[in-house]
C-alpha cells in the first residue's frame, strides 16, 4: 500500500507534540504557533473567496441574484479557473488523484455492494476523482442466498472527492434524452467517506441500477416454475378450448367446436388468471429493482459528507490543517538541531552529516527521514511527509534560512517577531 502524505493527527495534537519537543521554549513556541496558524488561515481565507467567486457562475444551489447575467463564455472561463483552483486545493489537502487506469480497474472489480450499476461515461465532459486515506479492510459478506459467510479483503478510501461536468443541452437533445436528476452543462462537486475502491461507480450521478445475471436467473426460474404451475392447474380447460378452436380453423379437425356460455366463462377466467400471473411477475421484477435502488440510496446517504459549495469549504479547512501541521513539524524538527535550541547540536546527530551538524540544520532528505522515522517509532504511523511543501512555506515566510542544501530554523524570538510584523503591516493604507 503506498504511503500517504496525509498526517492522521489533529492540528491541536501536533502543536502539543511540538511543544513537548521544545519543552524549554514552550511559551515562545505557543506564541509562534498561534501566529503561524493564523497567518496560514488568512491565506486560505483569500483562496476560499477566489473559489467562491469562480464557482458562483455555475453554482446549481445559488440563492443569490447576479447584477448582470453571466455569459456562456464567462461561465466556461469560470469553470476552467475553478477546476484548476480546486485541483490545487485538493493537492494542498493531501488528496491523491485517482488515475483513469485506477478508475477503470475499480469498475472492473467485483463490487461489494451487491447491485449492478451502469454508468454512461459519454454524458460527461469532465470527470475527476481524488482520494485520501487508502487502507485494506476486511468485511464479512453472505453468499449462496445468505446461507454462507466469507471474509472479503478490499481496498478502502477514507475520503473521495468527485468533480464532474456534464455535457451541454445540445448533446442530450441529440441523444433524445431529457435528464431528470441533473442539469445539462452543470458542474457537481461531492465529497464521500469510506468508499470501497470496487464501488466507485455508485458515486456517479447518472448511475443506473441494472439486474445482475444471477438476479435475472432467479426471476426467470421463479417465473418459469410459477408459469408451469398456473398452466397445469388453472389454464388447462382454457388451453384445451383454444387448441380445439385452432385445430378447427386450421382444418386439422372436422367437428365444429360448440361455443357455450360456460366455455366462454371458463376461457375468460383462464385469461384473467394468466394476466394476473404476468402482472404479478412484472411487479416482482419492479419491486426487486426498487429494493436495489433503495439500497443504493441508503448506502450513499451514510457515505455522503458534503455537496457543491460545501465541499470546498470543507476542503479549505482540511488543506489549512495539513499546511499548519507540515509547517509546524518542519520548523520544530529543524529548530531542535539548531544552535539556538539547548542541546541542539546533539539532536539527531546520527542521522545528520558533518556539514549539517556544523550549520545547525538539515537537508530536505534528512529532515524528511527524521520526521517520518519519528512518527513510525513513536506512533507506529507510516507516512510520506511532504517536506518540500513544508520548507517552501517556511522559507517564503522567512522563518527558515537556506545555506546551500542545508536549511536552518531562525531562533524562536526572531520567528515570532517576523510573524508579528507581518500582521502589523498586512493592511497598509492606500
Amino acid at each position: 500500500m503506498p504511503l500517504e502524505r496525509f498526517i492522521p493527527f489533529r492540528k491541536r495534537d501536533v502543536i502539543s507534540l511540538c511543544e513537548n519537543l521544545l519543552a524549554h521554549e514552550s511559551a515562545s513556541f505557543r506564541a509562534f504557533s498561534t501566529l503561524l496558524v493564523n497567518r496560514i488561515h488568512y491565506q486560505y481565507h483569500e483562496q476560499l473567496e477566489t473559489l467562491k467567486n469562480s464557482y458562483s457562475h455555475f453554482d446549481p444551489n445559488k440563492d443569490t441574484r447576479d447584477l448582470q447575467p453571466s455569459s456562456e463564455a464567462i461561465r466556461k472561463q469560470s469553470q476552467k479557473a475553478f477546476s484548476n483552483e480546486f485541483a490545487n486545493l485538493l493537492n494542498a489537502a493531501n488528496f491523491e488523484k485517482v488515475t483513469n487506469e485506477d478508475l477503470e480497474a475499480a469498475l472492473n472489480e467485483e463490487s461489494l455492494f451487491k447491485v449492478r450499476l451502469e454508468v454512461s461515461f459519454d454524458d460527461f465532459e469532465n470527470v475527476v476523482f481524488y482520494r485520501r486515506g487508502e487502507s485494506v479492510k476486511t468485511e464479512t459478506v453472505r453468499t449462496f442466498f445468505g446461507l454462507r459467510k466469507k471474509q472479503v479483503s478490499f481496498t478502502n478510501y477514507d475520503k473521495v472527492a468527485v468533480y464532474i461536468t456534464f455535457k451541454d443541452e445540445a448533446y442530450f437533445k441529440e441523444k433524445g434524452q431529457t435528464p431528470v436528476t441533473f442539469k445539462p452543462g452543470s458542474t457537481i462537486v461531492k465529497l464521500f467517506q469510506n468508499v470501497p475502491k470496487a464501488d466507485l461507480e455508485m458515486l456517479f450521478p447518472n448511475s443506473e441500477v441494472k439486474m445482475r445475471p444471477l438476479d435475472k436467473l432467479i426471476i426467470s426460474a421463479s417465473a418459469a416454475i410459477g408459469g408451469t404451475v398456473v398452466l397445469v392447474t388453472k389454464l388447462g380447460a382454457s388451453l384445451l378450448l383454444m387448441a380445439s378452436f385452432l385445430a378447427f380453423w386450421l382444418g386439422f379437425k372436422d367437428d365444429e367446436v360448440e361455443l357455450t356460455k360456460q366455455s366462454l366463462i371458463t376461457f375468460g377466467i383462464g385469461m384473467g388468471v394468466f394476466g394476473s400471473f404476468i402482472f404479478k411477475e412484472w411487479t416482482k421484477f419492479k419491486n426487486r429493482k426498487i429494493r436495489f435502488m433503495k439500497a443504493l440510496s441508503d448506502n450513499l446517504y451514510f457515505k455522503n459528507l458534503d455537496n457543491n459549495a460545501g465541499v470546498f469549504h470543507t476542503l479549505i479547512d482540511a488543506a489549512e490543517e495539513e499546511d499548519c501541521k507540515e509547517a509546524l513539524l518542519a520548523y520544530t524538527f529543524l529548530f531542535t538541531c539548531s544552535e539556538a535550541h539547548s542541546g541542539g547540536s546533539a539532536a539527531f546527530r546520527t542521522m545528520r552529516s558533518e556539514p549539517e551538524i556544523a550549520t545547525g540544520g538539515m537537508t530536505l532528505a534528512t529532515l524528511d527521514s527524521v520526521i517520518e522515522t519519528y512518527f513510525l517509532e513513536e506512533f507506529d504511523c507510516a507516512l510520506d511527509f511532504d517536506v518540500t511543501d513544508a520548507i517552501d512555506k517556511l522559507v517564503d515566510m522567512e522563518l527558515v534560512e537556506q545555506n546551500g542544501d542545508v536549511f536552518v530554523a531562525r531562533p524562536l524570538e526572531d520567528a515570532v517577531k517576523i510573524l508579528d510584523d507581518y500582521w502589523d503591516n498586512i493592511y497598509q493604507p492606500v
